[in-house]
């Protein structure tokens, strides 16, 4: 399994450059990197046990495989497939291509990372690679787009090197574990630099912007996967460090209710998909032992989200409301939508039910209040007319897409077939039917105007100050 590992983390790097060489193959190798992560995320999440690999001793420079793992590579695999069947039959170069095979290796090392330093490697290459392919329209909005996430990115990075090398000062090591014995600004600093980078609370008001206005494609990649990998370390450190877990939590419960607010507010499509994608990053932060499936079912159901917006009629929903939604749309719109409201049947009510489930009952209570939210979101998209007639036939990549991801959706939801018992179905149901209930009593004819003010370059600095602040205040006390 050792060499296993390794030659799969090495491969996305090797064909990806290989891909400028073979320009005719390049769909072919992209997809089969996809295929083989898919295949060892399987092997992952069915192995006995966890499986750990040192690499440079003196350095602590370790991978960590087990579940936890396997579902984050899983939902990697997945909707990266999605999104290269819907670019099959578009006109993309091989440097798209090798972009996206790159990005792919690169969030997957994120997921298998136990020290600092490789994460903080892997999380530059991300954002080059990201950056380069937000950019890729070459229009000059979309080089804006991806040079102001790049800017934030590096910058947050910059936070969290100094972290690193603190921690690495106190313990003569990079692993995650030498965090517990780190001086409280290293944490301070690696924390600021991973929410940051994670799109958590007011440091990731860079994401809406950047979400929104990225291709199609790019977007349901950005959403469904990217985002993850800034806040997996998190994640991982919390379960080797169980004094993270608390402030986790906080600022989780923070982000989801700031993430629904905005998406609530927003009459353009992408930019509340991008501001529900705020949202359940809490909802998986909130929860390191549950935060795997949840990851797997929002990512597959807001890539799926970001590809249908592409392909409707219009961005804004008061036009959408008189316009409609094509009918072959309909289906899997309602699919991905019920599952993040998380409705019973579909794989994103097991993994509300799971998270709930693991926290202390005034966080389960908060979260349940910031779910009525969430379904009042959704439901300003289900409950959009149908198009009387369908203004263009789909493409089959779109269709194939939108297959996989919704046929992921379903399926998992018998993967967690024991979660269905009265209590959660009935919460689930009166949570969705609340949801709705105010969305037509209050929220169908209303329009509100949010500032876009602290998305500005200079405020999203600003705000990342005054995260830096929070987070000395609560390691320190």
């Amino acid at each position: 399994m050792n060499a296993l590992t390794i030659a799969w983390v090495a491969l996305p790097f090797l064909l990806g450059f290989s891909i400028y060489l073979l320009p005719r193959l390049a769909r072919v190798l992209s997809c089969t990197i996809a295929l083989l992560s898919l295949g060892y995320s399987f092997a992952c999440l069915l192995a006995p046990e966890s499986l750990t690999i040192k690499l440079l001793d003196h350095f602590s420079v370790t991978l960590i495989i087990d579940s936890l793992s396997g579902y984050f590579i899983l939902t990697n695999a997945l909707v990266t497939l999605a999104v290269l069947f819907y670019c099959w039959q578009e006109q993309r170069s091989a440097f798209f291509y090798t972009q996206m095979t790159i990005l792919h290796g690169s969030v997957n090392a994120i997921f298998i990372c136990a020290d600092f330093i490789s994460v903080y490697v892997a999380l530059e290459v991300i954002s080059i690679a990201a950056f380069l392919l937000i950019a890729y329209p070459r229009s000059d909005r979309a080089i804006w787009v991806g040079l102001r996430y790049l800017f934030i990115s590096n910058t947050a990075m910059l936070f969290y090197l100094v972290g690193a090398v603190l921690v690495y000062k106190a313990n003569h090591s990079f692993a995650f574990a030498g965090l517990a014995h780190a001086p409280p600004e290293a944490i301070a600093l690696i924390g600021l630099g991973l929410l940051t980078k994670g799109g958590i609370f007011i440091s990731g008001l860079w994401l809406p912007l950047t979400h929104s206005e990225s291709a199609t494609p790019i977007s349901a990649l950005l959403s469904g996967v990217v985002i993850k990998a800034g806040i997996f370390p998190l994640l991982r450190a919390a379960l080797l460090t169980e004094d993270l877990t608390p402030l986790l939590s906080l600022f989780g419960i923070g982000t989801a209710f700031l993430g629904v607010i905005g998406a609530i507010a927003a009459q353009d499509t992408k930019r509340l998909l991008a501001f529900s994608t705020i949202s359940q990053l809490g909802f998986v932060l909130v929860a390191p032992g549950a935060a795997g499936f949840y990851a797997l079912t929002h990512g597959l159901a807001k890539a799926s989200l970001f590809l249908i917006a592409g392909n409707l009629p219009s961005r804004q929903l008061t036009a959408l409301q008189q316009q409609g939604v094509p009918q072959s749309l309909r289906v899997p719109l309602a699919i991905a939508a019920l599952s993040i409201s998380g409705c019973p049947l579909l794989a994103g009510f097991a993994a509300k039910s799971l998270t709930l489930k693991a926290l202390l009952p005034w966080q389960a209570n908060l979260l349940t209040l910031a779910t009525v939210g969430t379904a009042i979101v959704f439901a300003k998209l289900l409950f959009l007319p149908l198009a009387r007639a369908e203004s263009k036939p789909l493409r089959w990549g779109l269709l194939t897409a939108l297959g996989l991801l919704a046929g992921g959706i379903v399926t998992l939801n018998f993967w967690m077939f024991d979660r269905y018992m009265l209590p959660e179905l009935s919460k689930a149901i009166l949570v969705l039917g609340a949801g709705w209930l105010l969305y037509w009593g209050l929220i169908r004819h209303r329009i509100w105007q949010i500032s876009r003010t602290l998305e500005q370059l200079e405020h999203l600095i600003g705000m990342m100050s005054i995260m830096l602040v929070v987070l000395f205040w609560f390691v320190v006390v």
